[in-house]
């Protein structure tokens, strides 16, 4: 160190091993502020400055951005929030690269024959995925002017998200699902069933609030693979198209609700596909649904017998 107790630029630089380059670097970007000038303009460093300089590579290190480096030096508690915010940056990459690995995979393992279709699949989906496409289908399909919480919730069941370790298969699943959900039959509410349409006097959030509550309701009985069945998750179900049409649960509107519950093959392409994305403990609405429809044709059945 000079006899005025502050260190040359090159001082500097050998005392923390980088180069005079690297000293500038920062001391432009007032990352690292001088003590002051020597008497012919040159700058001046006190010993402080080895400390900050240290403390400045160990956060470039971590691949932390010039401009959040400084805030996390400069501002009081800073340091926490850039620290989560890289976290979260490194969450997200680390989902791409797990996305990206196992769509290789996918291309890797497949016939040649196979291969185009594919590719022009996982092509249509970033990574790691958005579920945006999903819930613009959802919009579409479900009934107008439900209220806003119950559509919050009808979509928490009802979108998948993506796996943070996906499988090939998932990948392959999800692709599907978003190109089908893409598709030209659902960009307006033309896609919406029959059932949706104002002319059927449902009552539609009446429907899905008891929809939901139904679904929980069956949720055990799908966990425990019991055979449909009469029940509450049934009287449930029953009791929400009953009342979202102005009508009261008896063996006639059983048998009438039966008949009106056909299937929708847009719909259940949809839960085939999520359901090979979600949780097996977390029955998908689609599989209870089918549950419960089944549940309401046995009951049917047994008394016809």
């Amino acid at each position: 160190m000079s006899p005025d107790s502050m260190w040359s630029i090159g001082e500097l630089a050998e005392h923390a091993g980088v180069t005079v380059k690297t000293v500038r670097f920062y001391s432009d970007r007032g990352l690292l502020p001088e003590a002051g000038r020597s008497g012919g303009g040159h700058r001046r460093y006190g010993p402080e400055a080895l400390d900050r300089l240290r403390l400045i590579r160990s956060l470039r290190t971590l691949d932390l951005p010039v401009p959040e480096v400084g805030r996390a030096l400069d501002q009081e508690g800073a340091l926490e929030d850039v620290i989560a915010g890289q976290l979260r940056e490194v969450g997200s990459q680390l989902a791409a690269l797990r996305w990206r690995e196992a769509a290789l995979h996918l291309l890797q393992d497949c016939t040649p024959g196979e291969r185009a279709d594919r590719l022009r699949l996982i092509g249509a989906v970033a990574a790691p995925p958005s579920t945006a496409a999903l819930a613009r289908f959802w919009r579409c399909w479900l009934p107008p002017r439900l209220p806003a919480r119950l559509v919050s919730a009808i979509l928490e069941r009802a979108i998948p998200q993506p796996p943070a370790d996906p499988t090939p298969a998932q990948v392959l699943a999800f692709a599907r699902l978003h190109a089908f959900v893409s598709g030209p039959c659902f960009s307006t509410d033309r896609c919406q069933p029959a059932v949706h349409r104002a002319d059927t006097g449902y009552r539609s959030a009446v429907l899905y609030d008891g929809l939901v509550e139904a679904f929980a309701t069956a949720a055990p009985d799908l966990l425990a693979m019991r055979p449909p069945g009469e029940g509450e998750a049934l009287d449930c179900f029953v009791d929400a198209h009953a009342r979202a049409c102005g009508m009261r649960d008896t063996p006639a509107f059983r048998r009438q609700l039966s008949g009106r519950l056909a299937a929708e093959p847009r719909i259940d392409r949809y839960w085939q596909l999520t359901a090979e994305l979600t949780d097996p403990s977390q029955p998908t609405p689609g599989a209870s649904h089918d549950w419960l429809h089944a549940a309401l044709d046995h009951q049917l059945a047994q008394e016809a017998a």
